[in-house]
């Protein structure tokens, strides 16, 4: 396993590879609206194919993000869009982010994958994986999910599970302190406000670029009801408070430092729904665009396809003891 430090790295891989076997090394691609300090890239090996992922932050810049896609497209086997989904919903409902879509609306040969395919599939069963892993000692059976409209396959799996769950879209993504507890509220949510946040600017909604990097503590009280805080690991770093003792954190793209930081904090187990690489955990869209690189099919995956392939790659989260 090789990997290339964050930076300068499209510059220094931009030209192709070749594995011990002389075939051509696939290579997916995140470009993401997050920030550069935590781009990595690593060559891995998956369903018998080397594929190098690596992610490339654009600190915010909806610009060179544009640009990025389409210095990329046709040089690349799969693209994926990080920092923002393409659309957002639930599994009866969906409705475009319209800022979203103009970043990747120049890309004309490669598929490009937000990663919602793994949160609907992958994520969902990583709850049955936790559950017969170390689902005895994460008692009281209490989640908060901080964007379930986001992470719509996390929530099923903790709602099937048996927790008591607490959907907290409304005071993470809009700062109204107002929680959810049932689907069909989040059904309701979407119709109401679906069409509004889909024609907004990106950073209205979800931490970009060096935003990702700050902490705004809130919430403090569902932090501390909560016995599993799960979802997208910027808005849970963005509102935790200093100390989690005790507490379990279900997430994907977290870097060392992030590991020490919930480390410090007290929290129990860290779970990540994508694997490890070399100390690192990729966002969905990264894992996603490496498996339709893998695939090598030049489309993106259905659901039913993306399961099976996760089943023979023997894809499953990451569990991580932190604290006693």
């Amino acid at each position: 396993m090789r990997i290339w430090p964050g930076a300068g790295l499209f510059c220094l891989i931009d030209e192709a590879h070749n594995d011990r076997k002389g075939m051509m090394m696939k290579r997916a691609v995140s470009v993401s609206l997050g920030s550069s300090k935590r781009d990595h890239g690593v060559e891995i090996e998956l369903l018998g194919e080397k594929v190098l992922i690596e992610r490339i932050g654009t600190d915010g810049d909806p610009a060179r993000a544009m640009q990025l896609f389409a210095e990329l497209d046709g040089k690349v086997d799969a693209l994926g869009l990080g920092g923002s989904d393409l659309s957002i919903g639930t599994t009866r409902r969906e409705y475009p982010l319209h800022a979203a879509r103009r970043l990747v609306e120049g890309v004309r040969q490669t598929p490009v994958v937000d990663g919602r395919g793994l949160k609907y599939t992958l994520e969902r069963w990583s709850v049955q994986y936790v559950e017969a892993e170390i689902g005895a000692t994460l008692q009281p059976k209490r989640a908060l999910v901080n964007a379930a409209v986001d992470r719509y396959g996390m929530a099923q799996g903790l709602v099937e599970a048996g927790y008591e769950t607490v959907f907290g879209d409304l005071f993470f993504a809009l700062g109204i302190p107002i929680p959810l507890r049932r689907f069909w509220s989040l059904e309701l949510l979407t119709l109401l406000l679906g069409p509004i946040v889909g024609r907004l600017p990106i950073r209205m909604f979800y931490p970009t670029g060096e935003k990702q990097l700050e902490t705004v503590p809130g919430f403090t009280r569902w932090y501390n009801w909560a016995t599993i805080i799960a979802g997208d690991c910027s808005y849970t770093k963005r509102h935790m408070p200093p100390a989690l003792p005790g507490k379990t954190i279900l997430t994907n793209t977290t870097t060392e430092a992030d590991v020490e930081r919930f480390r410090a904090a007290g929290v129990r187990y860290l779970i990540t729904t994508t694997p490890r690489y070399q100390g690192r955990s990729f966002g969905t869209n990264m894992m996603e665009s490496a498996l339709v690189a893998a695939a090598g099919w030049g489309r993106a995956l259905t659901r039913d396809e993306l399961a099976a392939l996760i089943a023979k790659a023997n894809m499953h989260p990451h569990i991580e003891q932190l604290n006693p």
